[in-house]
């Protein structure tokens, strides 16, 4: 009987790998979900106790009843050797099942109410795209807190996997909030937050029973700069996902390192290393400095390198390098990724993801000078943009040629407005007055700072924005 059990879920076992074994997709939908972790390793554990059982009782029935002691003791010790076998990879699969598992309580959101479970099986049949905001933090065991260096808003359409990502410069002044919330109270327009948009954060968390939107939130203070970020771009932000800047280091050393081509030498550490010019595979550290560094650069072309990231990342993790990953993937999310997307939307996420890498298209759109004066925003400037960019993509669906598929050519050129009346801030290396630079930027510009009202810039660094239209990251990212 205990033979036969087992023989069963051989069985059903091998029939599943079947079906998802040709769909990685499937197979990564599969792992996410907290439901089917923990049956993993129900299932685990009940095969070793019945393959354990049939081991001993074998033992138990066969064994000679005139054994000697050393017979007995050799049966014995084989019987345990035998069942060590059979307990350890049931050990290993119920460990890596409780460690994802852990890993997906942790980092993920609290689960809306959904009672007949829509949310893991598809999309709102109302809903054209998903927008996400993506925030790196600058956290470290050197500095007080955390400022959001890197914001960037993922607005994906659902049927075509085309994605616009719409970078924020860190260094965006009197940010507006809305009205009646404690920020707007404690920094009332027109002049707004006193200090730089990547600020937000800490000053949210710091005091998140009196500033944040919803303290009752998993991270209030990501919760409110994802709402503050949604009033001022004019946009329905859907989630958030933050990722401690140090702890990126993980992911991408968890996934084999990444691909990149960098045209100019990247100076980065605190040693004088250098990233050489070429195609090249870096670690995590080198990742984290290429989406970093601003010696001999600027924040906005930092912002550009940040963007091809995000597009080599999308490229190059595979399903199969993510589900063999999975373990240190998870460890390493757990200790550096927060996000309010509830688990059960992650089977809708890994599908999406699997359409973005293979039919979408990846465009960006920096909102960074000469079409963005950060010094004196003009937010209504800014969500037409930002609307624009989005249209433009939806415009080109469906009927994508040769000359649109791929966006703007490098060298491309068009209509540059003016960054502000004469008189206003210059926006120098920051686009900020001296208080709010640091000693990195400190006597360094670039030509697109000391000409920032050229009608046809041609920045040569990867991912910086050309004209004042979205352009297609893969001729912006060799």
């Amino acid at each position: 009987m205990i033979l036969a059990v087992y023989l069963v879920l051989i069985a059903a076992a091998v029939a599943a790998a079947l079906v998802a074994g040709g769909d990685l997709t499937m197979s990564a939908a599969i792992a996410v979900q907290g439901r089917w972790l923990l049956t993993a390793a129900a299932v685990a554990f009940a095969i070793a106790v019945l393959w354990m059982t049939v081991v001993v009782h074998s033992w138990v029935i066969t064994r000679p009843e005139s054994a000697g002691v050393g017979t007995k003791l050799a049966g014995g010790t084989l019987v345990v050797a035998l069942c060590l076998m059979i307990a350890a990879p049931a050990g290993a699969v119920m460990y890596a099942t409780y460690t994802t598992h852990d890993a997906i309580s942790s980092v993920f959101g609290p689960e809306p109410d959904d009672p007949h479970g829509e949310l893991a099986s598809r999309w709102g049949d109302d809903q054209a795209r998903v927008n996400v905001l993506l925030i790196g933090g600058d956290s470290g065991s050197n500095r007080y807190g955390m400022r959001t260096d890197s914001m960037m808003v993922a607005s994906i359409d659902i049927e075509y996997g085309d994605v616009v990502l719409i970078g924020i410069p860190r260094n965006l002044e009197n940010a507006q909030f809305p009205k009646g919330t404690a920020l707007a109270q404690r920094f009332p327009p027109p002049h707004g937050f006193n200090d730089l948009l990547n600020e937000v954060y800490q000053t949210v968390a710091e005091n998140p029973r009196e500033l944040a939107f919803d303290p009752t939130a998993k991270d209030p203070a990501a919760d409110t700069l994802k709402g503050v970020i949604a009033h001022l771009l004019d946009i329905d932000l859907d989630y958030y996902a933050l990722v401690d800047m140090k702890g990126f280091e993980g992911l991408i050393d968890a996934i084999g390192g990444i691909r990149v081509h960098i045209d100019k030498p990247i100076p980065y550490g605190q040693r004088g290393d250098i990233l050489e010019p070429g195609d090249r595979v870096l670690t995590g550290n080198e990742a984290l400095w290429y989406g970093r560094s601003r010696v001999n650069s600027d924040d906005y072309t930092r912002m550009g390198r940040q963007g091809c990231l995000i597009k080599y990342v999308a490229e190059q993790a595979e399903p199969a390098k993510i589900l063999t990953s999975f373990q240190s993937l998870a460890g390493a999310a757990k200790q550096t990724l927060r996000t309010d997307i509830p688990a059960s939307r992650l089977p809708a996420f890994v599908a999406l993801a699997d359409r973005v890498k293979n039919e979408g298209e990846m465009r960006t759109f920096q909102l960074s000078p000469p079409q963005v004066n950060t010094a004196y925003p003009d937010w209504k400037e800014i969500q037409r943009l930002v609307s624009d960019a989005i249209q433009e993509q939806e415009g080109q669906q469906g009927k994508q040629g040769p000359d649109t598929a791929k966006g703007t050519p490098k060298d491309a050129s068009s209509p540059v407005p003016s960054v502000g009346p004469s008189g206003e801030k210059q926006e120098g290396g920051q686009g900020v007055g001296p208080a709010h630079q640091d000693d990195s930027q400190v006597g360094e510009s670039t030509e697109w700072q000391e000409h920032p009202g050229q009608s046809s810039p041609s920045p040569t660094t990867p991912g910086r924005q050309v004209g004042d239209a979205a352009a297609s990251l893969d001729t912006l990212c060799p």
